[in-house]
């Protein structure tokens, strides 16, 4: 059964660690996903973009692929399934569609009006049960048509935000969606101080997982960080591994074109990083 996020993020705030909010685009990425966090015994977070929800078919459609995939395979530990970077009215749809966890994505509003629109959407999921994400300051880059400067968040507007009673708050700190360019300036944990200085025990959230060195992640959970989000990694990681077997003519061998071998591989490349980055998160054994 999936559950909110709330309890989760609260356990590994208080007790310093993170979990992991892994992306998933199929039925390939949910399996290595979910199997992976049961091997660990880990508390997880499988995130869809509005776009990712649309190549697989619709929210209603994910979200039955999960909860049956969870029942079929056994998986006992946390999890929650989690809207990220939603727009206003893709937060209803995915509450309809049975997601446990949403992120509406304010920040490209003025902040009276990221406010506003929060406030109301604090009201619906706490009726309903769920998680609710809350963004201030763009994050870098871009993911799914969702572009952001980068721009760091004021620390005031982040009390604004979550005072109003959100679970968790997504805050830029200088992190960037995708591959770091080589000149990034790193994360600005001066910024993440403050915003936790005036947010207390709210756990804070690390977009752009991908790509930032570990003692950074490390600090950054010593700073209130209890939900790291990755996505990038897992399609490289599936990339190269599916890349190498197709280079070594495996595809071509037998019936090495099956999908269910010519996609082992990246497969099995995903569920090391993820494996990984839950042993780097300390959310390996939390469940």
């Amino acid at each position: 059964m999936l559950v909110s996020a709330k309890e989760m993020l609260t356990k590994a705030k208080a007790e310093h660690y993170a979990v992991g909010q892994f992306n998933i685009n199929n039925l390939e990425w949910t399996k290595a996903v979910l199997l992976t966090a049961q091997e660990q015994n880990s508390p997880v977070i499988l995130g869809v973009s509005e776009g990712a929800g649309k190549y697989m078919g619709g929210f209603k459609t994910v979200s039955a692929m999960v909860t049956a995939m969870m029942d079929e395979l056994k998986i006992t530990v946390p999890v929650a399934l989690h809207l990220d970077h939603g727009t206003y009215d893709g937060c209803y749809k995915c509450m309809e569609a049975g997601f446990s966890s949403i992120m509406f994505d304010g920040s490209h509003y003025p902040i009276d009006e990221n406010v506003a629109k929060t406030t109301e959407l604090v009201k619906v999921t706490s009726e309903k049960g769920l998680s609710l994400e809350a963004e201030v300051g763009s994050i870098g880059g871009e993911e799914d048509g969702v572009i952001g400067a980068g721009e760091l968040a004021d620390p005031k507007e982040c009390k604004a935000i979550a005072d109003l009673g959100v679970t968790m708050l997504a805050a830029g700190i200088g992190n960037i969606h995708g591959k770091y360019p080589e000149n990034w300036a790193g994360l600005s944990f001066e910024t993440l101080d403050a915003i936790q200085q005036l947010t207390g025990d709210m756990p804070l959230v690390l977009h752009g997982g991908t790509g930032i060195p570990e003692d950074m992640i490390k600090k950054a959970i010593s700073l209130g960080v209890a939900k790291i989000n990755v996505n990038t990694e897992l399609q490289l990681s599936f990339a190269a591994a599916t890349r190498k077997y197709i280079e070594e003519g495996k595809d071509l061998s037998g019936k090495g074109f099956d999908p269910r071998k010519l996609l082992a591989p990246g497969f099995e490349a995903m569920k090391a990083t993820v494996k990984e980055k839950m042993e780097l998160f300390g959310s390996a054994g939390r469940a």
